[in-house]
């Protein structure tokens, strides 16, 4: 069985990459996107990249960096946007810088430092943070921006998600450390700039190692857009 699911890859490569000598781009594409990437418009540039390419098939998976990284490096995956601390570039595959940032405090509204213009992390160590999951990259940004600072906080809060993120902190639950990108322009919930911050990196990234036709039009058109 192994060996005929070979061949049939081997096969529709060939197609693939005959089809792109022509000038037709062809085959599937399957893409990982975190939940917060700010870096691009994943929808409209995937709309883009349909309308250049119709022939080929677009997958998109939704879960985490740490996830993807492995994913790609054991060719499951083709590309993927990534979030990591600054620190932790990815390890094993190539990739694409698309911007920095420094995370800032989201606070709810009636918060005694909601009025701040700008923090430092040790004014936050006693909240009740809402974070990513332990062990997560996106929950690994705010984790070593406070142990670098010699603090300790409590994450009495684990959410997937920045809806129920945002959700916990406009209702006075907890605090949290996010890109200002995706802090949304809401009546209970604030945006406080950290002067020392998680510092977050958003990269594109994919196996360098014989990318297909798909692969290499979809960086292409990435790098294009960022430039």
């Amino acid at each position: 069985m192994a060996g005929a699911r070979e061949a049939l890859q081997a096969t529709e490569r060939a197609m693939v990459n005959a089809a792109a000598a022509e000038g037709e781009v062809r085959g599937t594409l399957t893409i990982g996107v975190i939940p917060t990437v700010t870096a691009i418009d994943i929808p409209a540039v995937l709309a883009e990249f349909h309308a250049i390419h119709p022939a080929v098939r677009v997958r998109l998976r939704g879960g985490g960096s740490e996830q993807f990284v492995n994913d790609i490096r054991a060719g499951q995956l083709d590309v993927a946007f990534l979030g990591l601390a600054e620190c932790t570039p990815p390890q094993g595959i190539a990739f694409r810088e698309l911007s920095h940032e420094i995370l800032v405090a989201a606070l709810p509204t009636n918060h005694h430092l909601a009025r701040r213009k700008r923090l430092k992390l040790e004014e936050l160590a006693d909240e009740t943070f809402v974070d990513f999951p332990s062990g997560s990259a996106g929950r690994a940004q705010g984790d070593l921006a406070f142990e670098a600072a010699g603090l300790q906080r409590d994450v009495a809060f684990e959410a997937m998600t920045t809806d129920l993120i945002i959700g916990l902190i406009r209702n006075e639950l907890a605090v949290g450390l996010l890109s200002v990108h995706v802090v949304p322009d809401d009546p209970g919930v604030v945006a406080v700039q950290l002067v020392d911050g998680p510092r977050r990196v958003e990269y594109l990234a994919w196996n360098e190692f014989n990318p297909s036709p798909a692969i290499r039009a979809f960086l292409k058109m990435v790098t294009e857009r960022c430039a």
